[in-house]
């Protein structure tokens, strides 16, 4: 984890983040079942065997990038709201592949609820909700970790990826 000895750990930081992520997902996926419901259904046509495997690979894979992210920040002591101050950056295990582990695990969640009711809506909104999550969670984050971690957070935004 970069840490530099010195940084501003002001109690009152945090990033200004003011709509929960998982609301924004969630809300996607009401919407997509109320127009598949109501609107325009728009079935997948795939066995209710081959959506069940699918939906649970990647609610399984969900699960493993929300978990290893939570893991860390419970051993790193961290508050994982992103409207939380941010004491360090972590840049070990799920951090090293994406920036954004939880936001990932989400998409997959949603995918994997989108399968899983047979329901393409769900999936078709999950461009919509990654640049919500952008415009309203990540780009405020990163504005927050740059001006709190400077060169340091600036590098692992280089050599990080913000998805995958």
């Amino acid at each position: 984890m970069w840490h530099t000895p010195g940084m501003v750990d002001d109690v009152k930081d945090g990033a200004a983040v003011r709509i929960p992520p998982p609301l924004v997902y969630l809300g996607a996926v009401i919407v997509g079942v109320l127009v598949h419901g109501f609107v325009a259904p728009l079935p997948i046509g795939l066995p209710i065997v081959l959506r069940i495997i699918v939906a649970a690979s990647a609610a399984v894979l969900s699960l493993v990038f929300m978990g290893f992210a939570i893991n860390l920040f419970r051993r790193t002591d961290q508050d994982p709201k992103p409207w939380a101050m941010t004491p360090e950056i972590i840049s070990t295990g799920i951090y090293r592949v994406t920036r954004n582990p939880m936001y990932v695990g989400m998409a997959l969640l949603q995918i994997a609820i989108g399968v899983a009711l047979g329901n393409w809506w769900i999936i078709i909104l999950i461009p919509v909700v990654l640049v919500l999550v952008y415009l309203t969670a990540i780009r405020p984050e990163e504005a927050y970790l740059e001006r709190k971690f400077g060169r340091v957070y600036i590098d692992y935004k280089h050599s990080v990826r913000r998805w995958l």
